[in-house]
Order: structure tokens, then C-alpha cells, then sequence
């Protein structure tokens, strides 16, 4: 891009897993090097169990609990996305990590959450797997014991610059050693499908950078290298957006991305690839008191998707 400043250690992940697609496009994409990582979450699994590649495994273990079927097939999923990844980390540890969650229905259970953690690592049995923990009380508590065990963490359902915090202290104290990496997982365009329809369109589609961006600067703060700001939920549900404006937005130094495949390939396509710049402080706190004005109580929405969150993914766990 002619006259461009090109995004500093800037990674695209890909938010997306099954199992005939690791073979094929995903081996192509990291082959290319369009993404450096992928992660996964109970919802995007829930939805490719459901498809013919998995029939004949799932009828192979039927008379299983569901839970022990899930994880073996969630277990091959993301030991083959590491596999293919792994040549990117060998070449540099802060690249070619794939994600997998804990049992959603743990969250609020720190001791069973890290036992988790850590049996899902070993049966994994790859270095560049991280375990993804929600930003809750006893998350934090999890994120903490985990990287203190050597294990890399993706800690998730961030939407807020205090949960940012609490994640980089958690995680500050747990990093004994370079090798374990850990990235924040700041959720973006929820808040814009929230909040879109009650607000002028001068303030649309902004809610979102701008939290995403508050985060990053209390991420940023502790400049603890192996701990990254990743944006995620960033597929775009109104067609009035082009379908990689949340990757184009957040192009941030020593940020990770993850998005859907239909933004990825957008992204590929796209011209507008050049760093970001951090919106100022003071052009964010005038914006949040635009939004304050037109009725939006911050704390409640943020609360409410973060509440969103966690159920989604608990009914998706349900459903599975």
C-alpha cells in the first residue's frame, strides 16, 4: 500500500474450526500467510459438530457421556489447527496459537476451572495451545494459576477497560517465563448491534472501536511483551459496514485480530491496511459523553452483553 505505515507485529487469526476445513482453506490461509492463529469457542463448535464431517466419529462414540464425545472431537480439532500452526511458532513464540475453552458452566469455579485447564492442555499436548478463560472474579484466579504452570492463556469475554486491567494483573503475575504467551480477548461489535438503533448515526458503529481501544491502552500500559490486546467478535451483522471494517479499524501495534473467514477474505481484498492510530483520550471521553447523553448507561450495557456472553456460550455447551 503506497505511502501506508504498515501494521507493527499486527496478527490475523482465524475465529473458526472444523474439521474439513483444517484440511483444505485453513492449511491454505496459514500457507499464505493471511492468518497466524485461530481460536475457537463452545458456540462455533456447537455449530460443527452439527455437520456430516463429524457423523461417523460421533457414531463411533456413541454410548459415551456427550461431554467425554465433544472433547474427543474438539481434542483432534485443535491438536490438527496446532499442528499446522506449529511452524509459525517455531519461528516466533507470539504466532501459530489455536484456542480452546474451558466448560463454560465452570466459570464461576476457580479450582475446577484450572483442573480443567490443565487436563485439556495435556491431552492436547501442544506448546501452542492456549486455554481460553472468561474474564470473571474466579477467572482471573484461573488465568493466574494456569500461565504459573507454563500453560498460555486467552482470556476471554472482555468488555470492559477494568476487565482489560484485571486480566493484565492476573496474567503479570502468573508469566514466569517468555515462552507462555497470553492475549485479552476485547469483545468489539457487540456493543455496536446493542446500542446502533438509539443513537444518531453520527455516533454508529463506534461504540465498539472505542471500547476496544480504552481496553488496548490499559493493556498497553503494563508493557509486558508476552501479553497482547486480541480483538475479537468482529464480524460485521449490518450490511451498511464492509465485512473486514473491524479488522480495518483496529490495526493496532502488537494486536491480534480474530474474525470470521467472510472478513479475512475481505481483509485480504481490502487497501485500507495501514497502522492505526490510538484515538486520543480526549476524542474517546467526548464520545462516551455523546453516548451518555443520548440514555446509554455504559456499566448496565457492558454488564448485560458480558452476562450475554457467558449464556450464550453455557446454552451452545448445553446444546452440544
Amino acid at each position: 500500500l503506497r505511502g501506508a505505515i504498515m501494521p507493527l507485529d499486527f496478527s490475523l487469526w482465524c475465529d473458526f474450526i472444523q474439521k474439513d476445513f483444517l484440511e483444505k482453506e485453513f492449511v491454505s490461509l496459514v500457507d499464505s500467510g493471511a492468518i497466524q492463529g485461530a481460536t475457537s469457542n463452545p458456540s462455533i463448535f456447537a455449530q460443527s459438530l452439527k455437520t456430516s464431517a463429524y457423523a461417523a466419529a460421533i457414531q463411533a462414540l456413541k454410548g459415551a457421556k456427550p461431554k467425554a464425545i465433544y472433547e474427543h472431537l474438539a481434542i483432534a480439532d485443535i491438536k490438527r489447527a496446532a499442528e499446522i500452526l506449529k511452524p509459525l511458532w517455531d519461528k516466533d513464540k507470539s504466532k501459530g496459537f489455536v484456542s480452546i475453552e474451558i466448560d463454560p458452566f465452570l466459570s464461576e469455579n476457580a479450582a475446577k476451572s484450572i483442573d480443567e485447564g490443565i487436563r485439556l492442555y495435556n491431552a492436547i499436548a501442544m506448546p501452542n495451545v492456549m486455554i481460553k478463560v472468561p474474564a470473571t472474579p474466579a477467572g482471573y484466579e484461573v488465568m493466574n494459576a494456569l500461565t504459573q504452570r507454563g500453560i498460555n492463556v486467552n482470556a476471554t469475554l472482555i468488555f470492559t477497560p477494568n476487565q482489560a486491567k484485571e486480566c493484565a494483573i492476573a496474567l503479570k503475575e502468573g508469566i514466569q517465563t517468555s515462552h507462555i504467551q497470553a492475549v485479552i480477548s476485547v469483545f468489539v461489535s457487540r456493543f455496536d448491534r446493542a446500542v446502533d438503533t438509539h443513537l444518531e448515526q453520527h455516533l454508529q458503529a463506534k461504540m465498539g472501536i472505542m471500547n476496544a481501544m480504552d481496553c488496548y491502552g490499559e493493556i498497553e500500559h503494563f508493557k509486558v511483551d508476552s501479553i497482547r490486546t486480541l480483538f475479537a467478535s468482529t464480524g460485521v451483522k449490518s450490511g451498511d459496514l464492509p465485512p473486514s471494517y473491524y479488522i480495518d479499524s483496529l490495526i493496532l501495534p502488537r494486536s491480534v485480530n480474530t474474525a470470521p473467514l467472510e472478513a479475512i477474505r475481505a481483509y485480504e481484498n481490502s487497501t485500507n491496511k495501514a497502522q492505526k492510530s490510538l484515538i486520543s483520550a480526549q476524542e474517546r471521553n467526548a464520545f462516551w459523553a455523546e453516548v451518555s447523553k443520548a440514555g446509554i448507561n455504559y456499566q448496565n450495557l457492558s454488564q448485560k452483553l458480558l452476562d450475554e456472553g457467558l449464556i450464550a456460550f453455557q446454552k451452545s455447551f448445553e446444546d452440544m
